[in-house]
């Protein structure tokens, strides 16, 4: 968490400004290059002001992250197709928003960021059953069969979300209808056969 300063109240435009840059950098320059130095001069503040409020770079992005970093949340609308299209949106929302270039460095450097590890797994596996738990539901009420991968339907439509997010911008505002289109279309109606291991852990 942050530290407060025992002097004036603090500035909220400022506390705003700073994660905000701090983000930005991660996004641009990864954990190699992210430094108090430079978060305070894109943020146009004080490496002092700066110090005031984190004591230290990891403190600063892990503030960074919480802030401004969208999550993907459980969603039941009813229907597995609507859920996904909600699911899919969500994902949109994180890779292709203002904080998408973060986002991105997270995924590839969270786990060996000292001190972020720990809330990125637990916030990944949190994303991982609350997406599952939609492909469940669609299980429960016959809407896929029965020998569906979650796995494999969750990593296609992320990888399809992601890669959308990464190559087209600004992203289609239908995206999320178009992916989950295709996508139950070849699971529903291409089905595999006799493939062993069809049920995955969902609570991994």
């Amino acid at each position: 968490m942050s530290t407060t300063s025992p002097g004036r109240p603090r500035d909220p435009g400022v506390d705003r400004r700073v994660l905000r840059a701090a983000l930005d950098l991660f996004g641009d320059a990864g954990w190699a290059g992210f430094a108090m130095e430079a978060v305070a001069k894109r943020a146009a503040v004080g490496k002092a002001s700066l110090y005031l409020r984190y004591r230290d770079k990891e403190t600063l992005l892990t503030d960074a992250l919480t802030a401004n970093l969208p999550h993907v949340a459980d969603v039941d609308t009813g229907t597995l197709h609507g859920d996904l299209v909600e699911l899919a949106r969500q994902i949109l929302d994180v890779y292709a928003g203002p904080a998408g270039r973060a986002a991105m460095r997270l995924l590839l450097e969270g786990r060996a960021i000292p001190g972020i590890a720990g809330q990125y797994e637990t916030t990944r596996r949190a994303q991982m059953r609350a997406a599952r738990a939609i492909v469940r539901r669609g299980m429960d009420r016959g809407e896929l069969p029965p020998a569906t991968s979650v796995r494999l339907l969750l990593e296609t439509l992320a990888g399809g979300a992601m890669m959308h997010a990464l190559t087209t911008a600004p992203a289609r505002s239908d995206q999320a209808h178009r992916l989950v289109d295709f996508l139950l279309n070849t699971v529903v109606n291409h089905p595999r056969q006799g493939h062993p291991g069809g049920h995955d852990n969902v609570d991994e």
